[in-house]
């Protein structure tokens, strides 16, 4: 077990429903029971079994290393509502339900769970496993009291006196029999039962028969078996937020997989609700669909899948076809208004003539608030340039935040609209999908901080698992010019971001023109580089077109021939570049291929071995075609991996090296592949050198710092500087835990209820800052400027305050215990209530 899952608790919908005070009574007793211990538990884990006409979830689901898997059903019901207890039945009055059998229903969904685990040899009938029901309102004398405790079908129960004390939880868990007799997991099975918990073993590739040496690429492929938690990807996948969320995530960190995953947990918990994933690339429909089928199967224990007439979960693009609808066409169909295409518009690029349509209907029409959620993927592609804008919000998002019902009627601006993005790949415009950008600087603040029970409004994933690490190095480094003699292109200027990135900065002194990164081998943990012992990214420059497209036929050939690969899903070329060069190489490519007997895909096309799309067969949601080589631009690639990718055309980018789509192009390319990348161009350009530099620095890159062309700002310390200096001072609730804000302006700022714990905040200009309820415990604030600073009823406990300026300071009601106040200035400061 890892220190990344000790004692982690996920809470997948806030309890804060009026019914649901007994309910959270007992899963606060038990994260108090179980936080030092190897563990992860739920509140509601997504393993559905059929009640009746609705599928329930367990409860509670703990699985601790030494414990096995525990199922705790919660009743939070009074003695008198219990009518009688007959077998597994119970008998209920004043309730919600007539009847119900809780400890067979919690036996049924750890069964489930164990048949996952009896899939794995190492863990078959090796878990202890228990079923228990917890009645947090019922004492043990009014159970006893009734007789229930002498009937056969008497459940292990957890009473409120067992409920008050750590050590009797634990000792009442261990007293009830293992439904399976076992004994504490090593290492290897506990890693495992983890791995099955967060459903990764549905996505460790099927080994195949490969007819290829040992140490073929192939033979090598087939060793790899990615099967382990990732904390972060659990928690976000698993929690229903209740509002706003963004994902923001570098290629390959699982964001399509997570959307996929939430999309199906909400469905199989509120089947009533509308919920819609909407992406931009038709080519996606296929993957989306099977990941959600996958996830449906496994949640409902194989019960239900993905149906494409099920009107409540909805995968589409974001248009809408003649006889495929989208988001915009369905709202269009409901909102009575006929829907506008691509050549109504004044825009010929598909992402600029989206906005201007989803502009008009908000425009012209009352928008139906007919879903429930609305996941995005591939956020990125629906951003445009100002021009485009509606007043000051991205038109897709708005048109999407108003098709949803509000979460609840006192908070009408909370909407479930979640959205997964990464900014690097955005290869039609430069802006970053932040709130303010979507929504204006109204609603900014709405996916800062976290909702109730610790769901996170903006979560940032920079662990990637598909690119081995020294490609995905290379992908940063090309994609955004570290190494570029004229200096980065796009790129961070704070800490925080490069870490939000993945990297850690090694190297930069505050007088040094210099900054050295290197990214750490576990944030991009494919474990390929380990297993192959050549270099895992080939450059190669030829004369000629021919040269290079003869050369690509020899290794594909080869890598069917003698490296064991498949040439559908494996096997994938790329081409970089603008418009018409891209296309016209494609087809160049396409053509050659072909006539070297290698059966080609160029994606819409319909069919294997077509240079162009026939009418009658065209298709634009196939990428892939079963024994043919998919060759493909880039907006039609993303979304899509392959073990083995081929990126042609570097001579393309070279000419215009500078051009931030182009570089952009690269990054995307490049973090297509989970195994090998071949990069090749024609002729001679200063790019090259800088190619060859990238590949041969690895991991570690070391180079002059000059404010780039495109900033990048994603973590909550970046957005916060950002929104300031363009003029925003709204940023309640923003988690700054740790925050490094030395010497920051920030006068003027309100800052309600963030949560400022342990950061530094060393001669940060605060003057009538709103601090209002903020958590400034363990904050470093030695003299800082606090004049006129409201900071009522917040936390200052063991706070450093020395020197800092606090005349006029409201800190009526706050928490100033153990706070250091040596040489600072209260004149005029209200001290009213405030506890020391």
């Amino acid at each position: 077990m890892t220190s990344e899952t000790k004692g982690k608790f996920i809470t997948t919908e806030p309890l804060n429903k009026e019914g649901e005070i007994g309910e959270k009574i007992v899963w606060e007793a038990l994260k108090e029971a179980f936080k030092h211990r190897e563990c992860l538990a739920y509140w509601r884990y997504p393993i559905f079994s059929q009640i009746g006409h609705s599928r329930q979830e367990p409860d509670i689901l703990i699985a601790d290393r030494e414990l096995g898997l525990i199922v705790i059903e919660v009743k939070s019901i009074a003695i008198e509502q219990i009518v009688a207890i007959s077998g597994h039945y119970w008998q209920y009055q004043n309730f919600y339900l007539p009847q119900g059998n809780p400890y067979q229903q919690a036996e049924n969904q750890l069964f489930a769970l164990l048949e996952y685990c009896r899939r794995e040899p190492i863990l078959h009938r090796q878990i202890s496993a228990r079923a228990m029901v917890a009645l947090p309102k019922i004492t043990s004398q009014q159970w006893q009291k009734r007789g229930f405790h002498q009937l056969p079908s008497s459940p292990p129960i957890l009473f409120p006196h067992h409920l008050a004390s750590v050590s009797k939880i634990i000792e009442k868990i261990k007293q009830t029999p293992s439904l399976i007799g076992a004994k504490t997991l090593n290492s290897q099975q506990w890693q495992l039962l983890l791995a099955i918990l967060a459903g990764t073993p549905l996505f460790c590739k099927p080994s195949h028969r490969v007819l290829a040496p040992d140490q073929s690429r192939g033979k090598i492929l087939n060793q790899i078996n990615i099967s382990h938690l990732d904390w972060q990807q659990e928690q976000i996948a698993k929690q229903i937020p209740p509002g706003l969320q963004r994902i923001c995530g570098i290629a390959g960190s699982g964001k399509t997989v997570l959307l996929c995953q939430k999309a199906a947990h909400m469905h199989l918990k509120h089947p009533q609700w509308r919920i819609a994933l909407v992406f931009s690339s038709r080519s996606l429909y296929q993957p989306i669909i099977e990941q959600i089928d996958l996830w449906l199967r496994r949640f409902s224990n194989n019960e239900q899948g993905y149906e494409s007439k099920n009107f409540n979960l909805g995968v589409c693009h974001a248009w809408g076809a003649k006889n495929q609808p989208g988001l915009y066409s369905i709202l269009c169909r409901h909102a009575g208004v006929n829907r506008l295409t691509l050549k109504d518009t004044t825009s010929k690029k598909p992402h600029q003539a989206l906005a201007q349509v989803c502009s008009q209907l908000l425009k012209t029409a009352a928008i139906p608030q007919i879903f429930d959620a609305i996941l995005i993927d591939e956020g990125q592609d629906f951003l445009v340039d100002d021009s485009f804008k509606y007043g000051d919000k991205q038109p897709f998002y708005w048109l999407a935040y108003q098709a949803l019902r509000p979460v609840n009627s006192i908070q009408p601006e909370q909407r479930r609209l979640i959205w997964a993005d990464d900014s690097i790949q955005s290869l039609e415009n430069l802006k970053i999908a932040s709130a303010k950008e979507l929504f204006g600087e109204t609603l900014a603040h709405l996916v800062t901080g976290t909702h109730n029970d610790g769901i996170p409004k903006t979560a940032i994933i920079h662990r990637s698992y598909r690119t081995p690490h020294p490609i995905l190095c290379a992908a940063h480094a090309l994609g955004m010019g570290w190494l570029r003699p004229g200096g980065m292109l796009t790129g961070m200027t704070r800490s925080e971001d490069w870490q939000a990135l993945g990297y850690k900065i090694t190297k930069k002194a505050p007088s040094s023109p210099r900054i050295s990164l290197q990214r750490p081998f576990n944030n991009s943990p494919n474990p390929l580089p380990q297993l192959w012992q050549d270099e895992l990214i080939e450059w190669q420059v030829y004369h000629s077109r021919q040269e290079e497209l003869s050369a690509l036929a020899n290794n594909i050939l080869h890598n069917m021939r003698n490296d064991g690969l498949r040439p559908s899903r494996e096997i994938l070329v790329l081409i970089v570049g603008g418009v018409y060069e891209a296309k016209k190489l494609e087809t160049t490519a396409a053509e050659f291929l072909r006539n070297q007997g290698i059966d080609i895909y160029i994606p819409a096309t319909g069919n294997h071995n077509l240079l162009q799309a026939h009418r009658d067969i065209y298709n634009p949601n196939q990428f892939w075609c079963e024994g043919a080589v998919t060759i493909s631009r880039l907006h039609r690639a993303k979304g899509h991996e392959a073990n083995f990718v081929y990126v042609l055309g570097l001579d393309l980018v070279a000419q215009d090296e500078s051009n931030l789509y182009l570089r952009h192009q690269l990054y995307v390319a490049l973090t297509r592949t989970r195994g090998w990348l071949y990069l090749s161009g024609i002729g001679n350009y200063p790019f090259y050198d800088e190619v060859q530099r990238v590949i041969k620095s690895r991991d570690y890159f070391s180079f002059p710092y000059r404010f780039p062309k495109r900033e990048i700002s994603v973590s909550n310390v970046g957005d916060l500087l950002q929104r300031y200096q363009a003029g925003s001072r709204n940023f309640q609730y923003l988690n700054l835990h740790q925050a490094q804000l030395v010497g920051i302006d920030l006068r003027h700022a309100n800052l309600m209820g963030a949560n400022l714990q342990a950061a530094n905040l060393h001669k940060t200009r605060l003057d009538s800052a709103k601090l209002i309820i903020a958590d400034l415990s363990y904050a470093n604030l030695a003299n800082a400027n606090l004049q006129q600073a409201k900071l009522m009823g917040a936390n200052l406990s063991y706070c450093n305050l020395n020197g800092a300026n606090l005349q006029r300071a409201d800190l009526s009601n706050a928490n100033l215990t153990q706070t250091h106040l040596q040489g600072a200035d209260l004149t005029g400061a209200i001290l009213s209530e405030s506890c020391e």
